[in-house]
């Protein structure tokens, strides 16, 4: 049973190679980590984003992530185009050894206009940046500190070729399409691909060259159906695939807004439910006081850790803040430029 401790905390990191990225429920919250072609598909001129993860908690040491990312979205010449600049922070921390990634990813997405007359664009976006992964080796446990006289910490663990932390350049395209449609384009859509880890970055901290993070595909869609001015119907979901690894989340929402007949309305709430599959049902709840919406949601676990978890997943909560700034008035009037 030789590097036995060992070889579960790295597992994780294992799992980062061959597997999953890091991810959330709250997935429509986090669009960069989707596909970078979905930066600036917001009605606003800037959109902040922050979400944070607390899972499995009461069964081991808690994943716990974060994320935030920002957004600013602005006019290109005379037509109708529009590029939007962003950048994406993630700090994510699990395991008694504290394997800890911290990336950050800038970003870039063109959206070319393809209607004189109605909201309908193409958007072309990449991102890239570097990732940092470390471990505590302090507290790493082997087989090789116990003794006949039992566990020794004093002793060496026989893990000479493992390093602590190690860098890796990451970069990601995509492709996105939206629209909208109706009275005063009140109901939109958005289909969306995407192609992950492009360079097959290194990802081994023992520095072997062979083990590298797998592509990741992911396909999105989402559409948001008006009903009537205070009430509309919102559809997302996300297809991905990373080596073997397969995952879908999909899922909805009922947002009712609360100030009727309101040209601008301020205060709406939502509800509504999600799916990972073989993994998580997940309810959530929004709040939207324009120009704040905060969100909270909570996995409950049906994957096959159920037993040992007891239905209990991960905590989400999300803060999204989302302006306007009038450089010419441009971007308060015009009705055609990219949102969902």
């Amino acid at each position: 049973m030789r590097k036995l401790l060992t070889t579960i905390v790295l597992l994780y990191g294992c799992l980062f190679s061959y597997a999953q990225d890091v991810h959330f429920s709250q997935f429509y919250e986090t669009p960069l980590l989707r596909n970078p072609a979905l930066a600036g598909i917001f009605e606003g001129d800037f959109r902040l984003q922050g979400v944070y993860r607390d899972q499995w908690n009461n069964i081991t040491n808690a994943y716990r992530t974060g994320s935030f990312n920002g957004e600013y979205k602005m006019p290109i010449g005379r037509g109708n185009d529009y590029m939007t600049v962003a950048l994406q922070a993630l700090f994510d921390k699990a395991g008694t050894a504290g394997l800890t990634q911290t990336q950050l990813l800038p970003a870039f997405n063109y959206h070319k206009s393809l209607s004189d007359q109605r909201t309908l664009f193409l958007s072309l976006g990449m991102s890239g940046g570097l990732i940092h992964k470390r471990i505590d080796l302090s507290r790493i446990t082997t087989d090789e500190q116990w003794g006949g006289g039992g566990f020794d910490p004093s002793m060496p663990t026989g893990e000479y070729n493992l390093y602590p932390n190690f860098n890796q350049w990451d970069a990601n395209v995509g492709m996105s399409l939206n629209g909208a449609w109706g009275p005063d384009e009140g109901s939109r859509f958005f289909i969306g691909f995407a192609y992950h880890h492009l360079n097959r970055p290194k990802n081994s901290f023992y520095r072997n060259a062979a083990i590298e993070l797998s592509p990741k595909y992911v396909a999105s869609g989402g559409i948001n159906v008006e009903l009537n001015y205070s009430n509309h119907l919102v559809f997302q979901a996300d297809y991905s695939t990373q080596g073997s690894f397969q995952q879908i989340l999909v899922g909805g929402s009922f947002i009712h807004t609360l100030d009727d007949y309101n040209e601008d309305p301020e205060f709406k709430i939502a509800g509504g439910l999600y799916f990972r599959s073989e993994d998580a049902i997940i309810p959530v709840i929004q709040i939207y006081k324009r120009p704040l919406t905060v969100s909270i949601s909570y996995d409950v676990n049906i994957s096959t850790l159920k037993t040992v978890s007891q239905g209990r997943g991960g905590f989400e909560l999300s803060i999204v803040y989302t302006g306007w700034i009038n450089r010419t008035g441009r971007s308060l009037s015009s009705l055609l430029c990219p949102k969902f």
